[in-house]
């Protein structure tokens, strides 16, 4: 790979101003403007290894969650015609009478490019509560295209979002080759992880990746927004 040309110098190349901004304002926001562009191409190093992952663990067994309708739905199905599935597993537990206020906020942003992000992969929202309930939030907040699915017996969620089976939220991506499902990667900072004077959040993109091996497959790097512990 060619070297990449210093961002200093592509932020020198910037044409745009601003009527009455100061030269103080206009240095200051060229030195931001070299920082955007590292920014940039640290998200797009995150991602070239994100797309480097070797294969995951392979899926033990089949997990079955509840769908709208009320029917049994395995997670092997939930990829349909895709071979990339994302699963979100949002904060509903028993003791809410709601959602998590930030993971509403998260699904709401979702709810009209659900059908965008289906063109690549396949995507479902999960939740311990019955589906009754499940459905009646989502009608709730006015969705119509954000795919719910009760986690009724849990055994999903204590694999792969706590073993504990706590109200916390869990982003996770799963492949399927030659028959084959695999988890390829999960939002993995924890709050713990925040740094000092700042709130506790997940760092990653939101953007196209392919996993291990794949072709013409893309899907969400960005895991969920800070949820209310």
């Amino acid at each position: 790979m060619d070297a990449l040309t210093p961002a200093a110098d592509l932020a020198a190349k910037n044409p745009i101003r601003h009527p009455g901004e100061s030269e103080e304002y206009q240095r200051a926001r060229q030195e931001l403007l070299v920082e955007e562009i590292e920014l940039r191409r640290n998200a797009e190093r995150v991602a070239a290894l994100r797309r480097d992952l070797p294969p995951g663990g392979e899926v033990p067994g089949d997990y079955h969650v509840v769908a709208e309708d009320g029917t049994d739905v395995s997670l092997s199905e939930l990829f349909g015609d895709h071979d990339t599935l994302i699963v979100y597993s949002y904060m509903f537990g028993p003791e809410r009478e709601a959602p998590c206020p930030m993971c509403t906020s998260f699904m709401g942003g979702l709810d009209h490019k659900v059908a965008d992000l289906r063109q690549r992969v396949a995507i479902a929202f999960t939740a311990r509560p019955p589906i009754e309930r499940l459905r009646d939030a989502k009608s709730a907040r006015g969705w119509k295209d954000l795919p719910v699915y009760s986690d009724a017996s849990g055994k999903y969620t204590r694999a792969y979002v706590s073993a504990e089976d706590g109200d916390v939220p869990a982003y996770n991506v799963f492949s399927r080759r030659g028959g084959s499902v695999r988890h390829f990667w999960s939002d993995e900072i924890t709050g713990d992880m925040a740094d000092p004077g700042q709130d506790p959040r997940g760092a990653v993109e939101m953007g196209r990746r392919r996993p291990h091996g794949s072709r013409n497959v893309s899907g969400p790097d960005r895991g969920p927004p800070p949820c209310a512990r």
